[in-house]
């Protein structure tokens, strides 16, 4: 019933749109669950703007922002069956469709922002990418996620064990409720858009994000810890839906192909600028921020799960691969 609903809703609201969408042949929709103005949602109407120029105003893309299509778990439905044309969702919510992002969704696989901007905008990305296919999806781009930290209502965490009896969200990702069960805590997958009540009422302790989602999300003001044993690096992933992208002639694909690499580099200044401007306003705020930290016991931890998740000799190899690239 669930699923109906947000269906029902995305097409009642992607119906209204067309009525005012006439400036261009056809109008093509994309999902974010961020607000207006979020680096993922600004390089998005920036792709809009290049595939436009580029095919003089026949495709335009509009941007519906802060989850008005729903939450990641239901737009990916939307976009493989062709109700929502593309979508720019984290590859967590992936990981139990597409096997090939669990990697990059590991604790610890990137060394470095800079470690995942080369591994995910050479052939290893690539290769990510090109899953998405099987599964009614065109993968198009890869954009930066930050690195990813608890926080928490209760308690400073500096060490493990202070991590032990917290109730933390994650997404809904089978691999993040066991990374955050491997560090002792106890992991409550949910949708974004319910954890600040969720950490105000007392259902979660608190949750694990990079600054800007931390600071937009509000969820600053309700959780006053901050960590940074920076576990996850997790791109972020822009796809269309197959269906749309199939209905294209091989000239307009390969126009939104183009459009959506341009869109990299736009997001990644747009993120540079919004992450340091997010940790000025929380530190602002009186947050306290714990950095000295050994992330060597985190890091250990985090051994079951590999184990778990790298069970084929495909994942194997993409880990190695990952790990051995400079």
């Amino acid at each position: 019933m669930t699923h109906l609903k947000s269906f029902t809703a995305a097409i009642a609201l992607i119906a209204a749109s067309t009525l005012t969408a006439t400036a261009c042949e056809t109008t093509l929709r994309s999902s974010d669950t961020h607000p207006d103005g979020y680096p993922t949602v600004e390089a998005v109407k920036a792709m809009g703007a290049a595939l436009s120029a580029a095919t003089d105003d026949r495709l335009c893309v509009e941007v519906f922002h802060s989850a008005q299509l729903g939450q990641e778990k239901d737009t990916i439905e939307q976009t493989q069956f062709g109700v929502i044309d593309f979508n720019r969702v984290s590859l967590g919510p992936f990981n139990n469709i597409i096997e090939e992002t669990k990697v990059p969704s590991l604790p610890y696989i990137f060394r470095s922002v800079d470690h995942m901007h080369t591994v995910m905008d050479g052939p290893i990305g690539e290769e990510i990418l090109a899953a998405f296919e099987a599964h009614d999806l065109i993968g198009l781009a890869f954009y930066d996620g930050g690195s990813r930290s608890f926080y928490n209502k209760e308690r400073p965490i500096t060490e493990m064990k202070d991590l032990e009896g917290l109730k933390f969200r994650v997404m809904q990702s089978d691999l993040f409720v066991d990374m955050v069960s491997a560090v002792g805590a106890n992991a409550t997958p949910m949708a974004y858009g319910e954890v600040y009540s969720s950490i105000q009422t007392g259902v979660i302790d608190g949750a694990e994000n990079n600054w800007p989602s931390f600071e937009s999300s509000g969820h600053f003001e309700v959780a006053g810890y901050y960590t940074l044993d920076e576990h996850l690096i997790v791109p972020e992933v822009l796809v269309m839906s197959k269906s749309s992208y199939d209905k294209l002639s091989a000239e307009d694909q390969a126009a939104v192909r183009a459009a959506a690499k341009a869109s990299v580099p736009v997001m990644r200044d747009l993120w540079a600028a919004r992450e340091k401007a997010s940790e000025e306003k929380v530190r602002a705020a009186g947050v306290e921020i714990i950095t000295d930290i050994d992330k060597t016991p985190f890091i250990e931890a985090m051994v079951p799960v590999y184990e778990k998740y790298v069970t084929t000799d495909k994942l194997k190899d993409l880990v190695t691969r990952i790990q051995a690239t400079e």
